[in-house]
């Protein structure tokens, strides 16, 4: 099964739409269908898109986490308090809500970098991404020492 991957520079129209890039749409096409799930990251660095099906095994996993858990009661109303459900229209675009534009600070006509990561999207601003990513040797030599010790 072919992902998304890829970075993707566009600009949010006025109206709070980003264009889901064709190669995403593909993936959706032949994958998954055009129902999706758009929520907030834990530390409103970015949103994340689910395909439903993704969606829906995220929500299966959750309901096998201790209710009582802190870390599982914020994940939850934070991530899944704030999903909303969307669609992928005729033009291939998704409107992204004014709560999730507000919790990670994209504003409307605001360049964005759509982000592919193999079963989910994320929509990222575009200066904060550049951030996230320019990080110091030494955070790069630690990230690369936690993947090698995974086999990547």
């Amino acid at each position: 099964m072919t992902g998304f991957f890829g970075r993707h520079n566009q600009r949010l129209d006025e109206k709070g739409r980003m264009i889901v890039p064709a190669s995403f749409r593909d993936v959706l096409k032949s994958n998954y269908g055009n129902n999706l799930y758009i929520t907030a990251t834990l530390n409103d660095e970015c949103l994340q898109i689910f395909p439903e099906e993704e969606w829906k095994a995220l929500m299966e996993k959750v309901k096998t986490l201790p209710k009582t858990n802190e870390a599982v009661k914020f994940f939850k109303r934070k991530v899944i308090g704030s999903a909303v459900e969307c669609e992928v229209d005729k033009q291939g675009r998704v409107l992204i809500p004014p709560a999730l534009r507000e919790d990670v600070k994209i504003e409307l006509n605001a360049e964005i970098v759509v982000v592919g990561q193999e079963d989910i999207i994320e929509v990222w601003d575009k200066e904060r991404l550049s951030k996230v990513i320019k990080r110091s040797s030494d955070e790069i030599k630690q990230i690369e020492g936690e993947l090698s010790a995974l086999g990547v």
